[in-house]
C-alpha cells in the first residue's frame, strides 16, 4: 500500500509552502499570468461557475475567478502556511472556501463546474492519480483544466537547469535553495535589461519586477519532483483520465493549458438516474 504522507510530501507541499510564506502577496500581473494558464476561458466564462482549485498555494488562482463572478470556489493545499496565505487573499469572499486537502485524496464527488490546478501536476509522485481525483470531483458534464510545464521551448531547462535541481538544489534545504536564488535571478535580470527576449516567455519576465522574477526562479530551484511534458503526454493524461473534448494551448511557448470535459452517463442523458 502506497503511504499516503510520502507521496503528498514527495510532492513538496512543505517546500512550496515556504515559497508562498516568502511571496504571498498579490500582486496586480498575477492576473496576467492567470489569463495565459486558463486561455480556454474568458472573464465572461467564470460568471457563475462553481470551482475547485487544487494545490492552491496563496490563493492567487482562486482570487481572479472570484472577482470575474464566479458562484463559489474551494481552494486546497495541505501545507498550513500555504493555507493561512490563501484564507487572507481570499478572506474578503463569502462563498470562498479554504481548506486542507491532498490531491490525492479529494474529499468531493459530482461537485464542481470547472476543477482545475494550475503548477502543481507536474510536480507530482503520481499525476494519474490525482488527476482522476480531479476528474471525480468534476460533475458530468463539467471541465478539468490543468496548466503544466511544456518540453517544447524548455530545452535549456531541462538540459542545464533541471539536472542541476535533480542533483543538488532538491537535496537542499530550502533555505538555502532561496538564497541560492538570488544569483541566476540577478543574471537574468541583467540580461533581460539588455534586451534578450527570445521567446514570449521573456517578453513577460521582462515586465516583471525583480522580487517576482526572484520568485519564478526559486521556484524553478525548489522542487523534489518537476515533469516537462510534450503535447501528445498532456493529451494523453487527459484522455487517460476519462476526459473527452480535451483541447491543448501553448502558453507562452514553453508550457501547455489543457482542459477536458467529464462525460455525462448515457442513463443521465436519456433521463434516469440524477446526480
Amino acid at each position: 500500500m502506497v503511504d499516503q504522507t510520502w507521496r503528498d510530501q514527495a510532492g513538496s507541499p512543505d517546500r512550496f509552502g515556504y515559497e508562498w510564506g516568502a511571496y504571498g502577496d498579490l500582486l496586480p500581473e498575477y492576473e496576467e499570468q492567470f489569463r495565459g494558464w486558463t486561455v480556454h476561458l474568458a472573464r465572461a466564462d467564470w460568471r457563475g461557475l462553481s470551482f475547485l482549485d487544487v494545490g492552491c498555494g496563496m490563493g492567487r488562482n482562486s482570487y481572479w475567478p472570484m472577482t470575474y463572478g464566479a458562484r463559489e470556489g474551494v481552494a486546497v493545499d495541505i501545507d498550513e502556511r500555504s493555507l493561512t496565505n490563501a484564507r487572507r487573499n481570499l478572506a474578503a469572499f463569502p462563498s470562498m472556501q479554504v481548506t486542507r486537502a491532498s490531491a490525492y485524496d479529494l474529499p468531493f464527488e459530482n461537485r464542481f463546474d470547472l476543477v482545475f490546478s494550475i503548477g502543481v501536476i507536474h510536480h507530482l509522485e503520481n499525476p494519474p492519480d490525482a488527476l482522476q481525483r480531479m476528474v471525480r470531483a468534476a460533475r458530468p458534464g463539467g471541465r478539468v483544466l490543468i496548466w503544466v510545464y511544456g518540453r517544447e521551448g524548455n530545452e535549456w531547462l531541462v538540459s542545464v537547469l533541471d539536472p542541476l535541481r535533480k542533483a543538488l538544489f532538491r537535496h537542499l534545504p530550502v533555505s538555502l535553495v532561496h538564497h541560492f536564488s538570488l544569483y541566476p535571478a540577478a543574471l537574468l535580470w541583467m540580461l533581460l535589461r539588455c534586451g534578450l527576449r527570445p521567446s514570449k516567455y521573456f517578453e513577460l519576465l521582462a515586465r516583471l519586477r525583480f522580487p517576482h522574477l526572484r520568485s519564478i526562479v526559486f521556484d524553478q530551484m525548489l522542487p523534489r519532483i518537476a515533469h516537462y511534458w510534450p503535447r501528445e503526454q498532456v493529451l494523453q493524461l487527459m484522455g487517460q483520465a476519462g476526459l473527452v473534448d480535451i483541447q491543448v494551448a501553448s502558453v507562452n511557448q514553453m508550457s501547455w493549458s489543457a482542459i477536458g470535459t467529464r462525460p455525462v452517463p448515457r442513463d443521465d442523458m436519456a433521463g434516469g438516474q440524477r446526480y
